[in-house]
């Protein structure tokens, strides 16, 4: 799985089928992260941690 900025969806798809994982599991964060406080960082991960638990979870399961 892979992590990106919500900025990037069109971009991690193409690459990821470019590479041949066209259906590899991404979850995307809030754009941008560039010049992000430590504190907003963290508020990006807290958004996203419940998904990509769940996703890296699932992988396995799969």
């Amino acid at each position: 799985m892979f992590i990106a900025s919500r900025e990037f969806i069109s971009a991690a798809e193409a690459q990821s089928a470019s590479l041949g994982f066209p259906t590899v599991a991404r979850v995307f964060t809030p754009h941008p992260v560039q010049d992000r406080t430590d504190d907003e960082m963290r508020a990006y991960a807290d958004l996203v941690f419940d998904e990509v638990l769940a996703t890296v979870t699932r992988q396995g399961k799969e």
